[in-house]
């Protein structure tokens, strides 16, 4: 009987990358609704929508990796439900496929906006490979771009956007970009650089609906009548996590799909992985579903070597995750939601953007996050893992290495 693997994103793939790597030589299978094999998603906002990444750029493995590593790797190959008293896949088609064990690794769907105009021609969004083709393809034509949404992907879009001479338009409904990510000041430092590069940001506005003529979307018309004009608009308002199944299936739930500390789900015969994945962080003492690119990366790995049956198959990492917009780089490790810091440490230069900002509470560091100043990742993870109290003038004094704190 197989190992089975629903969804062929990254977390799939190191999935089954994982089980080989640890000796496993039984049958794998890798199930993909989409047409593509396996490919890694940060270049589809960035490089490869700039045109700086080609295709084969964006393939996690070579399309002969599969067949000469013994995985079976099913593309377009969608699957309709969890049969958990029969151990076994039911396809969009009928066919059944049993499992010995089974990992789910689903991810997400970008969210839609549920305004009038929303499914015109020329409403984009980003998430698969194909919509990044089909989103460059509309960047080089357009000379006006608007953007719905000031997350990460829509600042990511909003750079390239420019690169290729585009005037484009961000439309965010907070008071800051990235607010609920990084708070209002770190946010507002976000906003100024877009600005910087020509971007009209516009914030604490609201989309009344998409309007467009002959079928085709033309602009954005805002709550205030105000209306910004485009030849496209990128709707990027978030990601959903494909829990269906799982839920149709009657795993226990909490925002994802709840597992332990080996990515074990309530059915000891099936893991997830990835998006999905509601994952207890002992270091944060919280359960949270990361959607970054390194929680999938990493994820996979573990939850083979569980699948195995190794007894120190256990995933603790903390959340990571990375942007590069014009001559900015970032990374942050750690988790500060909305309103759980009481203090904002930053040390470097903020205008300037290259800082480093801590985010804590009653002294403790929830997360760091480093701009266009390299090699400290590591001590901010050791500091958060620390959980102690720090002395805050010496964290923001950048004479102090973090190696000393």
């Amino acid at each position: 009987m197989s190992h089975v693997i629903v969804g062929a994103g990254l977390a799939g793939a190191r999935t089954a990358e994982g089980l080989r790597e640890a000796g496993y030589d039984g049958e794998v299978v890798l199930l993909g609704a989409e047409e593509h094999r396996p490919y890694d998603r940060p270049p589809l906002s960035k490089d490869y929508l700039q045109g700086a990444t080609d295709q084969d750029g964006v393939f996690l493995q070579s399309a002969e990796w599969y067949g000469e590593h013994g995985v079976e790797l099913r593309t377009g190959t969608a699957v309709a439900a969890i049969d958990r008293d029969a151990a076994e896949v039911v396809l969009a088609d009928g066919e059944r496929l049993g499992y010995e064990r089974l990992v789910l690794a689903t991810g997400s769907s970008a969210r839609r906006l549920p305004v009038a105009g929303a499914e015109l021609d020329g409403v984009l969004h980003l998430r698969t490979l194909d919509d990044s083709d089909r989103l460059r393809v509309a960047i080089l034509s357009a000379s006006r771009v608007a953007i719905i949404g000031g997350g990460w992907i829509g600042l990511e879009v909003a750079a390239a956007a420019r690169t290729a001479g585009a005037e484009v338009t961000v439309l965010e409904a907070a008071g800051q970009p990235l607010e609920a990510a990084l708070g209002p000041r770190i946010g507002a430092a976000f906003a100024e650089l877009h600005r910087e590069h020509g971007v009209d940001v516009r914030l604490g506005v609201h989309v009344e609906e998409i309007v467009g003529s002959g079928g085709t979307a033309r602009g954005v018309r805002l709550a205030d009548g105000g209306l910004v004009e485009a030849d496209i608009v990128l709707v990027s308002v978030g990601a959903a996590p494909n829990i269906g199944l799982a839920e149709a299936a009657g795993l226990d739930l909490d925002d994802g799909v709840v597992v332990d500390e080996s990515l074990r789900t309530s059915d000891p015969r099936i893991h997830a992985v990835g998006d999905i994945a509601a994952i207890w962080y002992p270091a944060l003492g919280r359960r949270l579903r990361v959607e970054h690119w390194a929680t999938a990366q990493n994820t996979g790995p573990v939850a083979a070597r569980a699948v195995l049956g190794e007894s120190d198959a256990t995933y603790d990492a903390l959340p990571y995750f990375f942007t590069d917009q014009y001559d900015l780089g970032m990374e942050y490790t750690g988790f500060a939601g909305p309103g759980e810091a009481d203090e904002l440490v930053v040390r470097g230069d903020l205008e300037r953007r290259e800082f480093v900002a801590f985010w804590l509470r009653e002294g403790r560091l929830l997360a760091g996050m480093n701009v266009n100043v390299w090699d400290v990742t590591e001590d901010i993870d050791r500091l958060v893992r620390a959980g102690g109290a720090l002395d805050t003038r010496r964290l923001a004094d950048p004479g102090v290495p973090l190696t000393e704190l």
